[in-house]
């Protein structure tokens, strides 16, 4: 089984984008054309019930079968850092922001959640779909913060490992469960 993990469509916000719900620019055809055609024909695709990741599902889905938003594949809360820029977060919360980015583990933003909060609400949501849909290919159209903490969880890597990593908007990158544990395929590719 693998998931095929697809970054929303750019929404051009400054600040830290989590449960607002801002449009994606899918302006860029050709680019949803070629993801569209990367992507394994007879997947599943799912994502996020927040607009950028379902309208950008519904751009590359074809005629595959699109299964319902889930919830669980939202961004991390941001609480009140929400559309607040690094360096209005540095202002209010000096402290507290270097250590969400260098030990991010159970570190939360005031009224948002953790990284470990982030993964195991994700990590439900596969374990789910993987009991509903064993053996079946997915594509998952979601955000930056749910592809790091399931790249983590599959790889075993605290957040402090891999929350830096690049991932692209209409980028993709590639689990597979083989029964027994996960595998990391291409990361962040743009086809």
């Amino acid at each position: 089984m693998r998931f095929h993990w697809v970054r929303h469509g750019p929404t051009h916000a400054t600040g830290m984008v989590g449960w607002s719900d801002l449009p994606a620019d899918l302006s860029d055809t050709a680019l949803l054309a070629r993801l569209s055609a990367h992507l394994p024909a007879d997947a599943l695709v799912i994502s996020s019930d927040l607009s950028r990741a379902a309208a950008t599902a519904d751009a590359i889905c074809g005629a595959r079968d699109r299964l319902p938003h889930d919830p669980d594949l939202r961004e991390m809360a941001f609480g009140d850092w929400e559309l607040k820029t690094s360096a209005q977060i540095m202002e209010t919360h000096p402290d507290l922001s270097r250590a969400f980015w260098t030990d991010p583990g159970t570190t939360c933003p005031p009224g948002g959640e953790s990284w470990d909060d982030l993964t195991a609400r994700t990590s439900a949501a596969v374990a789910r779909l993987m009991a509903a849909h064993p053996g079946r290919d997915v594509i998952a159209v979601a955000h930056i913060g749910v592809i790091l903490a399931q790249v983590g969880a599959a790889t075993g890597r605290p957040g402090k490992d891999v929350i830096g990593q690049k991932i692209d908007n209409l980028s993709v990158t590639e689990l597979a469960w083989d029964g027994r544990a996960w595998s990391l395929g291409a990361i962040n590719h743009l086809p």
